[in-house]
């Protein structure tokens, strides 16, 4: 009986999730997600109404390049997103695989159309309130979006949305009375700062255009304000002045990222530079990342172990290379026009230039998995432990087997009672 019971149990375990799974208590279960980048969309035609006639807005195939394994390659799903996710309004930012986009006249949304583990049929759409625009600010043109779960059905999760300019609005996609929480941020090196969320330090933060100094916020008390500004110490790499004198002249921009796996938080500067041919495009030119020491001091490192960093246009992030065969000490990037590998201890880049309508880096679901609170996915992970086992006990009971004893089946009828109390005591503590 024994044997049979965990041949039943591990059957279960290996089934897809039903979509209805996503929607109970925050948890929402996908197919793998690849570690990958969006690439673009095919297109296929029209979307159709309920009578098989086409109707508005075209649709296409979405498309994306498989980092997974040492090599990459570029292949067409089977599911069918918008056309105009790919313009500049269809997608605004995205996080995860959640793109921030206006919809229906202008009205906020939140959709899962760049997860390419989310099927057509289990996609999801999250209305948001109006955006309201504070005295000198904007709110058409996004900086970028970060979220603080990578579920935003997650009750705890917060939506960033970083606007260029002064302000920054925060809001809980997850509860029923959604309302923007509207921040005018007073310091002007913050204003074509991007937006992280920092799951050690439990804060959204932002970098100062030069990395000066780093500010934190959170939906508490005194929003206009971060809730700490962070003045960091530098030490740059030391380099002959023709050097100094070309990475003058070039567009900089610096970014946060944090590693999850090392406790350990970077800070990346890029220098980006226009190429001397006819097209005159920009490129990468350097990539400086500094490691945060214990005494809070930035220190220019040339090799930050096993480890890779991703940075796109969506949330960056960092992965452990031998995990997902990357090569280690190293940063992948991609924008509208490059994408491309930098080496940091051999201060070495490869890259290759396309356009990429939507630079977006998508992690891989043991990343997203991470990510979850425990709160979110235990429930639900006892309910099917206790759904189980009240289940194999019916059929026990309703068909009696020449090896059932009642010893067996009281001890199954046992272990069914105390996960259903564990689950009730679980939902509790998830409630109040």
């Amino acid at each position: 009986m024994s044997s049979l019971l965990l041949s039943r149990l591990s059957k279960l375990s290996l089934r897809k999730q039903p979509a209805l799974g996503r929607h109970l208590v925050g948890a929402r279960f996908l197919s793998e997600t690849p570690l990958c980048h969006i690439y673009g969309i095919e297109h296929c035609g029209y979307s159709r109404d309920d009578y098989g006639r086409p109707r508005y807005p075209e649709i296409g195939r979405l498309m994306i390049t498989d980092f997974t394994g040492p090599s990459c390659w570029t292949k067409v799903l089977e599911k069918t997103v918008r056309m105009d996710l790919m313009t500049e309004t269809g997608t605004m930012g995205a996080s995860h695989g959640w793109a921030f986009t206006l919809r229906y006249g202008g009205i906020p949304h939140l959709l899962d159309d760049l997860n390419p583990g989310v099927s057509d049929s289990d996609g999801c759409e999250i209305s948001l309130p109006d955006l309201v625009t504070l005295p000198h600010c904007q709110t058409k043109l996004v900086t970028n979006v970060a979220m603080s779960s990578s579920s935003p059905h997650d009750e705890d999760c917060i939506l960033a949305i970083k606007f260029a300019g002064p302000q920054l609005s925060l809001i809980r996609p997850a509860q029923e009375k959604k309302e923007w929480v509207n921040i005018k941020i007073e310091d002007p090196s913050f204003f074509s700062s991007r937006v992280m969320y920092s799951k050690r330090d439990k804060k959204f933060a932002m970098p100062a255009s030069e990395g000066t100094h780093i500010g934190y916020w959170d939906l508490g008390e005194n929003l206009e304000k971060p809730k700490a500004q962070e003045f960091c110490d530098f030490f740059t790499p030391e380099l002959l002045k023709s050097e100094w004198e070309r990475l003058d002249s070039c567009v900089t921009s610096v970014e946060l990222v944090e590693s999850r796996t090392t406790d350990e938080m970077f800070m990346v500067k890029r220098f980006t530079e226009r190429n001397g041919f006819n097209d005159g495009r920009m490129e990468e030119r350097r990539i400086w990342v500094f490691r945060q020491d214990s005494s809070s001091t930035w220190c220019s490192t040339e090799n930050i172990g096993d480890l890779c960093i991703f940075l796109s246009n969506a949330e960056p992030f960092c992965l452990k290379a031998s995990s997902h065969q990357k090569c280690k000490n190293s940063i992948y990037f991609i924008d509208k026009s490059e994408r491309g590998i930098f080496i940091l201890g051999d201060k070495y880049k490869t890259s290759n230039f396309n356009k990429f309508t939507a630079p977006y880096f998508i992690p891989p679901q043991s990343y997203l998995d991470a990510n979850l609170t425990l709160t979110s996915s235990l429930p639900l992970t006892l309910f099917h432990l206790n759904l189980t086992s009240m289940l194999i006990v019916a059929m026990d009971l309703i068909l009696p087997k020449p090896c059932m004893t009642p010893t067996t089946s009281a001890s199954i009828f046992m272990y069914s009672l105390l996960s259903f109390f564990a689950f009730a005591f679980t939902i509790w503590k998830w409630k109040f």
